[in-house]
């Protein structure tokens, strides 16, 4: 085992990269030349009728950032807020009336994600 690791670290970088292959600009020219793509009508015309826009596009819904990357990934799982009416009621030893009021909560105590794949991704900006 220990003369396998030697005699891998005894290598050197043109045996296991040769340095007599084509450059890089080569593969490039070779490629746009197999593709008939000398000429830009042709690149466009094998794009079919879309247009061609220039400047800034709104790829707002298909790009991520820090803000919805977690949203993306890990959406949080629905938590209703339900609203519950307290009626008017006597608190203490010495019976302090307190007035009826309102007050909202979460059905559950903590917020739940679900796991990548299990509800469908969002592609808008909604952002809660």
């Amino acid at each position: 085992m220990i003369s396998l690791t030697l005699a891998g670290c005894a290598s050197t970088k043109e045996t296991i990269l040769p340095q007599d292959g084509p450059s890089m600009k080569a593969i490039y020219e070779g490629h746009v030349h197999e593709m008939n793509a000398h000429d830009p009508q042709v690149v466009r015309a094998e794009l079919g009728h879309r247009p061609i826009v220039s400047g800034e596009a709104a790829l707002q819904g298909y790009t991520r950032d820090a803000f919805n990357e977690i949203d993306v990934l890990f959406p949080r799982l629905p938590n209703p807020t339900l609203v519950m009416y307290i009626f008017p009621h006597l608190a203490g030893d010495a019976g302090a009336p307190v007035p009826g009021y309102t007050t909202a909560f979460p059905m559950y105590e903590q917020v739940e994600y679900a796991l990548p794949g299990e509800v469908p991704a969002r592609l808008t900006g909604d952002h809660r």
